[in-house]
């Protein structure tokens, strides 16, 4: 254990680290050189009043390193107190929508299906797009846009009054202050994705022929898979992954197999789903129907979507995830025992509650894996490392704030007037751009692109490149966007993504931008 002192030094070093290059910091560097002068400010005392200062005001807790013994256990998922308490406002909000509609339509959250039922749904499994329950009364919890308003709506109570933010992060939807990286930063960042370097879903512009390089890189992909080397995997996939071992590629990465243990687990889940119907099914069956099921790419895996989701939302081995997500899986009341406390249970038992959209994080998956069960284990550990990031409020550099302002910061750091353009004319950008961004763009580009795409967020660990893709993608459309005069107008600019190619966008957008 630290003692005091040690801590003390620790607390004031991290503080100062955060203040460096701020206003603030120079505002209390030059406050603190005036007070030296005044009658009231002992030396021989000043240590122990800052040491009872720092402990009053809670600051050394905070900055307690997660691991610490005394940070709290909540400081690890979310070290901020005000994303932790949107966060729960949200979550309660979501519950109350659920539990709505659930005494509206005067059905209850669970219930075991009749035996007959049971047969018909096991014999028609693999066929389930063909049943057309009455799903009309049924609506989605809440759509991208009921969460992007909570987060515009985001406020850190320390910095309600402070100078420290400038006039420039006014212009953007997002009020908060989190660190987000430059474009400088971002070249450091991702290396591989600079203009001599070659990469799979450019035609031109290295110095590389396209073919030789595509050659080569499949020749090195096999070994890679040969090895089974996840780190190799990893590397390997930021120049992108050939369309014939993407599979492989992003098994190993997320290190997911196929065991009998596996198979025996994804039956496990088949035969909850055959036993019980849930409120949250009708959720998974209007949303396949609302979105993939329209889909271009999608809608020819209608059965896939409904047998991996419906599993999904029965695996309690999903909650693992809430030790490091700001989320807390929610709890609601199977039967009617108003009152009773042992009656809140984790409900659905994975404890994530679909939104509008939510399928389309699997659509893209189905691509690759044609083995349902195989299709389950990525499509999860996809969920558990990333996309949950996507629809819960925290702090964290992939989390959908972070990406938000990454992408709200891009646009005002390198297209000044656009951004303000747009937003006189009341399109914020981050209001059109928000639904890509939700959804990592699944549903938005071609599925050859989308996959170019997701091959860097496994690659680079991260998210990021999501938010930098959005930013790109205005700049390529600039200027017909300077031209529009509403936000009908420019979403009808931005409309269509189709046949966008991501990476000589994500390319000129980072390495050709002047900075």
């Amino acid at each position: 254990m630290m003692d005091e002192s040690a801590e003390l030094a620790v607390s004031i070093t991290q503080i100062v680290q955060r203040l460096k290059g701020t206003h603030l910091h120079s505002q209390l560097e030059k406050q603190a050189k005036e007070c030296l002068h005044k009658p009231e400010i002992k030396l021989d005392t000043l240590k122990d009043d800052v040491r009872r200062l720092l402990k009053a005001s809670g600051i050394t807790c905070l900055l307690l390193p997660p691991g610490h013994p005394r940070a709290p256990p909540e400081h690890t998922k979310e070290p901020l107190e005000y994303m932790r308490k949107a966060q729960v406002n949200w979550e309660k909000r979501i519950l109350k929508s659920l539990n709505s509609m659930c005494t509206e339509l005067g059905i209850p959250l669970a219930w075991k299906r009749p035996v007959p039922e049971q047969k018909e749904l096991a014999n028609k499994w693999n066929e389930m797009g063909t049943d057309e329950p009455d799903l009309s009364k049924f609506r989605p919890v809440y759509a991208p846009k009921d969460f992007l308003e909570v987060l515009v709506g985001l406020r850190n109570p320390n910095n309600e009054r402070s100078e420290d933010l400038t006039v420039r992060s006014h212009w953007g939807l997002i009020q908060v202050s989190l660190n987000v990286r430059d474009i400088p930063q971002m070249r450091e960042m991702y290396p591989e994705l600079g203009l001599t370097y070659g990469q799979l879903g450019i035609d031109d512009h290295t110095h590389v022929p396209p073919d030789l390089f595509e050659s080569e890189h499949i020749h090195i992909g096999k070994k890679v898979v040969s090895e089974q080397d996840s780190a190799a995997a990893q590397q390997y996939s930021r120049q992108g992954c050939p369309t014939g071992l993407r599979a492989q590629l992003w098994s190993l990465i997320l290190n997911t197999t196929n065991d009998p243990e596996d198979i025996t687990h994804y039956e496990q889940l088949k035969a909850r789903v055959i036993n019980h119907d849930l409120l949250v099914d009708n959720l998974i069956y209007k949303d396949v129907k609302l979105t993939a099921s329209n889909d271009d790419y999608y809608f020819v895996f209608e059965d896939y979507l409904y047998q991996v989701l419906l599993c999904f939302s029965r695996d309690t081995a999903v909650l693992e995830h809430f030790s490091y997500n700001s989320a807390t899986p929610p709890k609601s009341c199977i039967q009617n025992k108003s009152g009773s406390e042992q009656c809140a249970m984790v409900y659905p038992p994975n404890g994530v509650i679909p939104f509008h959209g939510f399928s389309m994080y699997v659509a893209p998956l189905c691509f690759l894996y044609n083995e349902p069960s195989k299709l389950y284990r990525v499509f999860r550990e996809m969920y558990i490392r990333y996309l949950f990031r996507l629809h819960s409020i925290s702090s964290h550099p992939s989390g959908i704030v972070s990406l938000c302002l990454q992408f709200e910061r891009l646009l005002q750091t390198h297209l000044p007037q656009l951004f303000y353009h747009l937003r006189e004319i009341g399109a914020q950008p981050l209001r059109i751009a928000f639904k890509w961004i939700v959804r990592a763009f699944s549903g938005y580009l071609s599925t050859d692109q989308l996959l170019l795409l997701w091959d860097r967020i496994l690659g680079y660990d991260s998210l990021e490149i999501v938010a930098v893709l959005a930013a790109a993608v205005f700049a390529f459309r600039a200027e017909n966007l300077m031209e529009v005069t509403s936000l009908a107008s420019a979403e009808a600019v931005l409309a269509d993504l189709s046949t966008l190619k991501v990476m000589p966008l994500l390319q000129i957008f980072l390495f050709a931008t002047s900075v």
